[in-house]
């Protein structure tokens, strides 16, 4: 190996290579950029075989490779992740099979109303199968989050004040359906949702749980339902019929959904001064520019960037007539 990695990892990924393939040393390893889990992601080689490597190292209360192993090993069991070829909670070592993704912006085979179908079709196999372990319920896992952000003090009390108050009577009167409580992947961002060319696959299941299926269907209209008619798209393909409540639960749930990828973006952006509004780019124009290969996230001025158009995506949403009837349908 190239890579200089302690002697107690070094011993894990013996043990795992030992258990997959025999061998105590790939043919070859690089490193991969990865998300904002902190995990370790590698391209190995192992007999002129290509399979990713991912090292878990790091452990708290949120990442627990014991919960987000079996969360992976049921999706791949449901052809829905990649094959597992190895995974050890323990170690904190797994190995998948490796797949060679294309832009899913540029190289789609087909329409946008097809990958909303596809996307939905995903997201309800997903479903449809064995529940994942549970941890918290989501919406006290966003209160978490509300509560590191406001810590940090990227942003000044005042500017967050509209946003958050609106966000706390969400809070007091939205509740989860149980009959909704499902194998939920509850990050459902670009980066998790890979393209090979022929369909999608799901990877990285660190913040999977036990949660409400309008979490990811809210993930999924952020990123693919760009109009009213895509979003009863989505929720046909899903559910096989549209009605007003299922509507209402997926407006509300998709503004905090825009919330939770300003918050935990934050967790990448340094201590600074306070920013004292949330002006700045759009999320439709960042987006573009991710489309077009623009680096918006390899600086921290781009992250945190990111994260007020977010933000402000949040409170626009919440601020809309629309909304305040969302949330009278299912508020209690």
């Amino acid at each position: 190996m190239t890579l200089d990695f302690p002697p107690a990892v070094r011993a894990a990924l013996a043990r795992g290579l030992t258990a997959a393939f025999g061998v105590t040393e790939p043919d070859s390893i690089v490193a991969l950029g990865g998300g904002l889990s902190g995990a370790g992601v590698f391209r190995i080689r192992v007999g002129g075989i290509t399979y990713l490597l991912r090292l878990d190292q790091a452990r708290d209360g949120f990442r627990d490779p014991a919960r987000s192993y079996a969360c992976m090993r049921i999706a791949a069991a449901g052809l829905l992740a990649p094959r597992v070829r190895y995974a050890d909670a323990e170690d904190g070592v797994a190995i998948m099979d490796f797949i060679d993704e294309r832009p899913l912006s540029l190289e789609y085979r087909g329409t946008p109303e097809h990958l909303v179908v596809e996307a939905a079709q995903t997201v309800r196999a997903l479903h449809a199968g064995p529940p994942f372990p549970p941890l918290v319920d989501y919406l006290d896992g966003i209160d978490a989050l509300v509560a590191q952000f406001q810590a940090r003090g990227l942003v000044t009390p005042a500017a967050m004040a509209e946003l958050l108050e609106r966000y706390r009577d969400l809070r007091e009167r939205y509740r989860t359906d149980p009959a909704d409580l499902v194998a939920s992947h509850n990050d459902l961002n670009p980066r998790n949702i890979l393209y090979d060319g022929a369909r999608l696959w799901l990877i990285d299941w660190e913040s999977a749980f036990l949660a409400d299926r309008y979490v990811d269907l809210a993930c999924v209209a952020n990123l693919f339902a760009r109009t009213p008619a895509h979003e009863d798209l989505l929720l046909a393909t899903y559910f096989g019929a549209v009605d007003e409540t299922r509507r209402a639960r997926l407006q509300v749930m998709r503004q905090v959904n825009h919330l939770f990828y300003g918050l935990v973006m934050a967790n990448a952006v340094g201590d600074q001064q306070p920013a004292s509004d949330l002006a700045g780019r759009s999320l439709d124009e960042l987006h573009a520019a991710l489309t077009l290969g623009e680096p918006v996230l390899d600086s921290e001025a781009g992250r945190f960037s990111y994260v007020k158009a977010r933000l402000s995506a949040a409170l626009e949403g919440l601020r809309a007539p629309q909304f305040a009837e969302a949330l009278a349908a299912v508020g209690y």
